[in-house]
């Protein structure tokens, strides 16, 4: 397992254009951390977004994973180049004449993939945890270790969405056609669910949510709602309104699981590709 491991961090230490993203994606991650954090304070605003409770325990769990996991593209496209460059520059054939079996080509892969999700939650909890430590009015252990669990949902996403990119260049081959593909997907399903909830508006036995909740993408948008209708001024102001937000927040065992069939599904779906295909 390990020898696989190296096998493709070797490919990835000489390639530059992985080298820049897989950097580039650390360091927004901290820019981001930094800009938030930043007081403006001019003549006619002053803001100040640490004051508005974002860096609060237990809530930043639940803020960071969220927003951090939009970064996930970053990654995305290097495990679909990654795996690209295996059919464009012959090295998977020769991976296979030097004696690697199928099977080891595709774990290499998906080794490579599981320490990408392992290193950024590694990363993610660090920066999620210190940033806590300084900005939170809430420094009780019992209070700093709720929520944490949001760091489960956020690794899961990122499996099942690189799952779904090593699916789609090994369909296609081609890192532009794939990500091209991953795009086209992400708006299909909004336009499939939107023509679900005309079809079964007046049905009262199922929705559009309940069968759309099955969808890959969405079922792994589904493992941590947004976290911005928890501020307590937006809360205040749609009580004022009159429409009170009565949403959960709670990470549900449900949605973790279809995100993980996902993944064994598309494990699966690319080794029959690979086993199946001409190299």
């Amino acid at each position: 397992m390990i020898r696989l491991i190296q096998i493709e961090l070797y490919k990835l230490y000489y390639n530059r254009f992985a080298r820049f993203l897989l950097i580039s994606y650390f360091l927004l991650i901290l820019s981001a951390v930094l800009l938030t954090s930043i007081k403006v304070d001019l003549n006619f605003i002053k803001f100040y977004l640490a004051e508005q409770g974002i860096f609060n325990f237990p809530y930043i769990w639940h803020f960071n994973t969220y927003v951090i996991a939009l970064l996930k593209i970053f990654l995305a496209i290097v495990v679909i180049f990654m795996i690209s460059n295996e059919f464009v520059y012959k090295t998977l054939k020769q991976n296979l004449i030097d004696g690697l079996t199928k099977r080891e080509v595709l774990n290499s892969k998906f080794l490579t993939i599981i320490l990408f999700v392992l290193v950024s939650t590694v990363f993610v909890f660090f920066v999620t945890f210190f940033l806590g430590l300084i900005y939170s009015d809430y420094n009780e252990l019992a209070i700093i270790m709720t929520d944490i669990e949001y760091m489960i949902p956020y690794a899961v996403k990122l499996l099942g969405f690189f799952s779904i990119c090593m699916f789609l260049v090994f369909l296609v081959k081609r890192a532009t056609i794939a990500i091209g593909m991953l795009g086209s997907w992400t708006a299909l399903e909004p336009i499939i669910k939107a023509i679900l909830d005309v079809r079964l508006k007046d049905t009262f036995l199922i929705n559009a949510n309940d069968i759309a909740q099955f969808f890959p993408l969405q079922s792994m948008s589904n493992l941590i709602v947004e976290p911005f209708t928890r501020f307590s001024v937006v809360r205040n102001l749609a009580h004022q309104s009159g429409s009170p937000i009565n949403k959960s927040y709670d990470i549900t065992l449900q949605s973790i699981v279809i995100v993980l069939v996902w993944t064994v599904i598309f494990y699966f779906w690319s080794y029959y590709l690979l086993k199946k295909r001409d190299l």
